[in-house]
C-alpha cells in the first residue's frame, strides 16, 4: 500500500512542505499508535473516527494506510472537498463524510465504535469542551486511542509579542480563554496541563504530550524556503523539541494522545 506521507507534502518534492512542517510530529504519534492498535487487535484495517475532520488532511492518509475512516464536520462545502480528495488519493471507498459536530456526535454515529478518534482543532470552538472530549472518549473502543489537538496559549502570546503586539500578549496571557483581544479568531486557547486535565477527567490515560508547531510558526518562511538543508534541519529540531515539556508552553499547538481504559 503507498506511503501516505505525499499528503502531507513529504515526497512531492526533496524538501518538505512547509505543511509538512506543520503536521509531521502528530502524523508521526498518529501512525505509530494506529499500528500499535493493529497489531494489539489483530485487525488489519481499524475503525477511525475524525470529529471536525474537514476536508480530510488527516483522514485521506489514514485510509491510505488501509483504514476505514469517518469524518465528522458540519461544513458541507468541507465535506464536499473530502470526497473530492478522497477520490483523488484512490481512498473513496474507505471515507464516509457526515455533516455534524462533536456535541451531537451520537446523533450520527455510534458508541464504542472505533479505535481511533481524532479531535483536531474542535476543543477551541465549541460551548464545553470537557462535553467535546467526553464524547470523543465515548465513541471509543476500550483500549482505543483519542488523538487531540487544540491551539496552544504560550503559543499566541509569543507570536504576539515577536510582531510588537505586547498589549495584546499581555491580554492573552491574562485571558480564561487565552484570546488577545476582541479581533482574535480563535475563541479559546489551552495550556498541556489544562488538556492533560480535561482528557484524564474523561477516563483516558494519557500516554504523551507534545508541543506542535513550536519552531515553524516563527521562522520567516524565506529563509526556510531558501536556505539549502534549512527546512529539513527545522523537521527534525520540531521533532526533538515536541517531547520536551520545556518548549510545551511555547508551542502553536499541543497533541495529547490518551488510550481508553478498561
Amino acid at each position: 500500500m503507498p506511503d501516505p506521507s505525499p499528503v502531507f507534502g513529504r515526497e512531492t518534492s526533496s524538501r518538505p512542505s512547509r505543511a509538512s512542517l506543520r503536521t509531521a510530529v502528530v502524523w508521526d504519534v498518529l501512525k505509530d499508535a494506529l499500528d500499535r492498535r493493529v497489531k494489539a487487535t489483530g485487525k488489519d484495517s481499524l475503525d477511525v473516527l475524525d470529529t471536525g475532520g474537514g476536508s480530510g488532511n488527516f483522514a485521506v492518509p489514514v485510509a491510505r494506510l488501509g483504514h476505514r475512516v469517518t469524518v465528522v464536520d458540519p461544513s458541507p462545502n468541507a465535506l464536499f472537498a473530502l470526497e473530492r480528495r478522497a477520490a483523488e488519493a484512490g481512498v473513496a471507498d474507505r471515507v464516509t463524510g457526515v455533516q455534524g459536530d462533536v456535541h451531537g456526535l451520537f446523533d450520527v454515529v455510534e458508541r464504542e465504535a472505533y479505535d481511533a478518534v481524532l479531535c483536531h482543532g474542535v476543543l477551541e470552538y465549541v460551548d464545553d469542551p470537557a462535553e467535546g472530549v467526553r464524547n470523543a472518549v465515548a465513541a471509543l473502543r476500550t483500549g482505543g486511542s483519542l488523538s487531540l489537538l487544540a491551539a496552544g496559549l504560550g503559543g499566541a502570546v509569543l507570536a504576539r509579542a515577536l510582531a510588537g503586539h505586547f498589549t495584546e500578549a499581555r491580554h492573552a496571557l491574562t485571558d480564561p480563554d487565552g484570546r488577545w483581544g476582541a479581533g482574535d479568531p480563535v475563541p479559546r486557547r489551552f495550556t498541556a496541563e489544562q488538556l492533560a486535565e480535561l482528557t484524564a477527567e474523561a477516563g483516558l490515560r494519557i500516554g504523551a504530550v507534545h508541543g506542535v508547531r513550536v519552531f515553524a510558526d516563527l521562522v520567516p518562511g524565506v529563509l526556510v524556503d531558501t536556505e539549502p538543508g534549512a527546512a529539513e534541519a527545522l523537521l527534525k529540531l520540531e521533532a526533538a523539541a515536541a517531547e520536551l515539556p520545556s518548549f510545551h508552553a511555547i508551542a502553536t499547538q499541543l497533541h495529547v494522545l490518551g488510550e481508553k481504559r478498561a
